[in-house]
């Protein structure tokens, strides 16, 4: 039996619930990451003693998949907010699953694994599966749907990855590349990396945000050409 189909027990003697537990373990998160996230924690923070928590989640692994579907709330889109197509659908979901993921950057942590199964998250599968629906047959709409997901959660760890870099170095991006720039430099200049070195001094340096949605519309057009002609 999953904890979404468990019962909670009774609230008494004092208020408390999976709502507020998820709550306080996600403020937990933001603020150190998820190694700042124990049962110890949670219930220090919501006043309870650590042995109330497990009447109503059994494992911190039952406990992350409360804050990854909580999270995914935010990703799905808003009633004023509906995709016209198939392609916004997907465009949409990828953007806001970066915005979540910068919001709680330990979400980084959570994604690509097995599927949680709460119902914020079966409902984002949902709006994604139904914007494509009827478009191909179903092995090629789910092949679709996990090409753009793969490339997604790629593109999300690798900058979440930089900014916990910066954090911990204290080096900027363009501090990074003036302290390593003297060993770049002489490395290009034996002629043994020519395209890298082409790259490096021709190439048009983007941000984060231009980068992933520079990605994603590639990766959008293809699925658009396996969906006009699809494998025979």
């Amino acid at each position: 039996m999953t904890v979404w189909d468990r019962p909670e027990p009774p609230t008494r003697p004092a208020p408390l619930d999976r709502e507020r537990i998820v709550t306080a373990a996600i403020a937990l998160a933001d603020e150190g990451g998820l190694e700042a996230v124990s049962f110890r924690k949670v219930a220090a923070r919501l006043d309870a003693g650590p042995m109330r928590l497990y009447g109503y989640i059994t494992t911190k692994e039952e406990l992350f998949d409360l804050m990854v579907d909580e999270v995914h709330a935010e990703i799905l889109p808003t009633p004023t907010d509906q995709p016209a197509d198939w392609r916004q659908a997907l465009h949409t979901h990828a953007q806001r699953t970066r915005q979540a993921t910068l919001r709680h950057e330990w979400l980084a942590d959570l994604l690509g694994g097995r599927p949680t199964l709460g119902p914020n998250a079966l409902a984002a599968t949902e709006t994604t599966l139904a914007a494509l629906d009827g478009l191909a047959d179903l092995d090629t709409l789910m092949r679709a749907v996990q090409t753009v997901s793969a490339y997604t959660i790629g593109a999300i760890r690798r900058e979440i990855a930089n900014l916990r870099a910066e954090r911990t170095t204290g080096l900027s991006k363009l501090d990074w590349q003036r302290t390593h720039g003297p060993h770049v430099t002489r490395m290009l200049a034996t002629g043994r990396f020519p395209t890298l070195a082409k790259v490096v001094h021709d190439g048009t340096e983007t941000d984060a945000e231009t980068s992933f949605t520079t990605g994603l519309d590639w990766i959008l057009d293809a699925v658009a050409a396996k969906l006009t002609h699809p494998p025979a």
